[in-house]
């Protein structure tokens, strides 16, 4: 049968065919020794393959996977701590208002030049102009600890290195 020969169905053959059928007449033309060493080379060329799409990536894969175990654990803890925060810090009882505005007043009086206290009913506004990130810092948790004040608005600018200009918009504790 020629290369251009149809085939049994009336067909002409197609490339991949003519492709194959050239192979094997290849094949067949070469020695014993020629194929066995051809033969070897396939397998070792299929072992390779197989190790580097297979076996390669699934043991890389093993063995990150306790690293990334303990990374994960010790993130759950994290958040389980954070959670219990949030749960005790819900359970405080909220302060009267006129006591979270003295509390807010003398936090500011500690805060000194660099902030304004504006008192707006259940809201506060505190303005900067210079204030260091400590100092920020430091009033912030004086309000959260001392009012129940939470931040429910924040724009704030970097006037300098460590220094910031801006407004907080605060809740006071009553105001859940």
């Amino acid at each position: 049968m020629s290369a251009n020969a149809p085939t049994s169905d009336g067909r002409a053959p197609s490339a991949a065919a003519n492709a194959l059928a050239g192979a094997r007449a290849r094949w067949a033309a070469l020695a014993p020794r020629e194929r066995r060493a051809l033969a070897l080379a396939a397998a070792v060329l299929g072992a390779y393959l197989l190790w580097a799409l297979a076996v390669a990536p699934a043991a890389r894969t093993l063995r990150s996977a306790p690293a990334q175990a303990d990374a994960l654990d010790a993130q759950w803890q994290q958040m389980q701590a954070q959670a219990a925060e949030a749960a005790r810090l819900r359970a405080v009882p909220p302060v009267p208002l006129d006591q979270a505005q003295q509390a807010l007043a003398a936090a500011t009086e500690r805060l000194g030049a660099p902030g304004k206290l504006s008192l707006q009913g259940e809201r506060a506004l505190l303005t900067l102009k210079g204030a260091s990130g400590a100092q920020l810092s430091a009033w912030l948790a004086e309000a959260r600890a001392g009012a129940r004040a939470r931040v429910v608005e924040a724009a704030l600018t970097q006037s300098a290195p460590g220094l910031y200009d801006g407004s907080l918009t605060l809740a006071l504790g009553a105001a859940r």
